[in-house]
């Protein structure tokens, strides 16, 4: 008896002692998986980031050094958008190579955009965002959460653009409270009958349309966003030409007068860029374009930078309300699909919507309208002066 109860409790014991032997293996393999997901939410340095950049999501803290505007230049001053700021893990860098590339999606950009916000230069922030290339250089792109380290949140008030002119709720009276297609049908009617320019007349327009404001000697290019000379134009290298946003090809309208003089989605471009964008449609994602910052492409689509993005949006709305196929013309559609060819067709409707969205109407673009229709054209881009008119239809 006394044998058999002892042989039990020896048993029990070595039972107990394999169990928690056990139980060990299973504590070290928990904690190896904690301690990879702890280390994955570390807050990196810049200098860290920079060697990662493998499409993960991660935290970075640095100091704002300035604006990238291409993969090789960063401004200190004199920012001409809300669009990107350089983080480094100095307040002081100046070494290309040490900075950080980050975007600022449109819902940081009125407080921590630096146009909007010089004073940044020099604070530390906290971004958390996807680790990837931006400006073909190594980057932070789409930031989740972007927050300033050791002071109160910046919050800056929604910046004033121009009034429009008090003639628009008799322009647009009849556009009041509709909605749908019939919206879209009083809208068509509204800026129907408009001059029609020749092709040759649109140099001299456009060299008033995309007044540099600073220059005026000068036009700013559209995707490329660089200020040039309005003398520097026609075929060579450098020069600047005439873009047709909605791609003249898009109904194999040409350059004839209509479409593919209206004015409304012509825009002075660099050569070259123009000549890459070619007749793609416009959708997210691609490769870096080499000469133009933020721009991507790729065999089916162009995506040009965030400050235009918007305005790309508006003009091709423009072109399918205004040519409905009446009195002989075209019949343009915006469509959801890409490699739309020869076709009077135009995408993607659903992210030229979100486009619209993130990118709202400036000063520039109502500035244009304004032009356009008091000194050529005499019709409007309804979309500039009514951007909630777009969900109202599409």
């Amino acid at each position: 008896m006394f044998n058999r109860i002892y042989f039990n409790k020896f048993l029990l014991v070595l039972i107990v002692i394999s169990l928690a032997g056990c139980n060990d293996g299973l504590s070290q393999t928990d904690q190896t998986s904690q301690t990879a997901v702890q280390d994955n939410n570390l807050k990196l340095t810049v200098s860290e980031a920079l060697d990662i950049q493998d499409g993960s999501q991660r935290t970075v803290t640095g100091y704002v050094v300035g604006q990238p505007i291409s993969d090789t230049t960063i401004l200190t001053k004199d920012f001409p958008n809300d669009y990107a700021i350089g983080l480094a893990d100095s307040e002081h860098e100046a070494e290309t190579g040490r900075i950080l590339f980050v975007q600022v999606p449109s819902g940081f950009r009125h407080s921590f955009g630096l146009k909007s916000n010089p004073s940044l230069i020099g604070k530390k922030l906290s971004i958390s965002g996807t680790l990837t290339p931006y400006f073909t250089r190594p980057g932070l792109r789409a930031p989740e959460e972007i927050e300033l380290i050791g002071s109160d949140p910046i919050d800056d008030p929604e910046p004033e653009l121009p009034e429009s002119p008090p003639e628009l709720d008799k322009y647009y009276k009849q556009a009041v409270g509709k909605n749908g297609q019939e919206l879209k049908r009083i809208l068509h009617d509204i800026i129907d009958d408009h001059t029609e320019l020749t092709y040759s007349a649109i140099w001299e327009a456009l060299m008033n349309t995309d007044e540099d404001p600073d220059y005026s000697n000068h036009v700013i290019l559209f995707y490329t966003r660089r200020s040039q000379s309005k003398s520097q134009h026609g075929g060579n290298i450098n020069d600047w030409n005439r873009e047709h946003v909605w791609a003249k090809s898009h109904g194999d309208f040409g350059t004839s007068q209509g479409p593919g003089t209206d004015l409304h989605h012509l825009r002075p471009t660099d050569v070259t860029v123009n000549s890459s964008r070619s007749n793609l449609d416009f959708d997210n994602g691609g490769s870096p374009h080499p000469e133009t910052p933020m721009t991507f492409y790729d065999k089916d689509s162009w995506e040009p930078n965030d400050s235009i993005k918007g305005d790309v949006a508006r003009m091709l709305f423009y072109m399918d309300v205004r040519y409905e196929g009446d009195s002989g013309e075209l019949d343009l559609k915006l469509n959801n699909m890409v490699n739309n060819n020869k076709k009077p067709l135009h995408g993607k409707l659903s992210v030229l919507v979100e486009w619209h969205k993130e990118d709202p109407v400036d000063s520039f673009e109502m500035k244009r309208n304004d032009i356009i229709y008091e000194r050529y054209q005499g019709n409007r881009n309804p979309f500039i002066d009514h951007p909630e008119w777009v969900e109202e239809i599409w």
